[in-house]
């Protein structure tokens, strides 16, 4: 996480608790049912951790600079958003975080209208990520990205009206890059074959 990432963060929780938490029954359309993950950070080499809800985005997007070129793109995505929610851990160790946890949270994306965009699994090195959008009339309304392996995991929740195209923008807020491949590439065209000289 860079440290414009970090110091919005610590602004943010400083602002005071009732912001920081928001009512615990209040869920929207398109957020995922995060694990506690209690006790993990404990036990990871490195941790990163952003809960960013309706109003606590509306804050850190006074912290953006309009003059900047990459702060601006990402306050404008994020006057789109509702909500940010980031977990990833890196351990010593294999499998030191609950399985079981992740693959919960891989359950709740076969709900209706979520539908699969990336699927890789390696049995060699033992990875697996899924990346699903949350369609609704044609749009993107909620994105969800979950990535484990044995020393580590990431899980990306992003809700609200999603332009796929300036994901990459929600870095300056500690969201990693997601390296997703939104736009096709053009299909190289053959040159037409040149037509034979006319014969005066």
């Amino acid at each position: 996480m860079n440290a414009r990432a970090a110091f919005l963060i610590i602004a943010l929780l400083s602002t005071g608790p009732a912001f920081a938490q928001g009512p615990a029954s209040a869920q929207i359309k398109g957020q995922l049912r995060l694990p506690e993950f209690s006790g993990l950070t404990d036990k990871a080499s490195e941790s990163v951790n952003v809960t960013l809800g309706p109003e606590l985005l509306g804050m850190a997007s006074r912290f953006l600079s309009s003059a900047n070129p990459e702060e601006a793109a990402a306050k404008k995505l994020v006057a789109s958003l509702t909500g940010i929610y980031v977990r990833n851990y890196t351990f010593d160790t294999d499998y030191a975080y609950p399985k079981a946890d992740i693959d919960g949270v891989r359950r709740q994306l076969s709900a209706p209208g979520w539908t699969r965009m990336v699927e890789t699994r390696s049995r060699k090195e033992n990875t697996d990520v899924d990346v699903y959008v949350l369609l609704d009339h044609g749009r993107a309304q909620g994105l969800a990205v979950i990535a484990s392996e044995p020393r580590e995991f990431t899980i990306v929740n992003i809700v609200g009206n999603i332009d796929l195209e300036q994901l990459h923008d929600l870095q300056q807020l500690g969201v990693p890059d997601l390296e997703l491949e939104t736009t096709k590439k053009p299909v190289p065209t053959k040159p037409a074959p040149a037509k034979p000289a006319e014969k005066k």
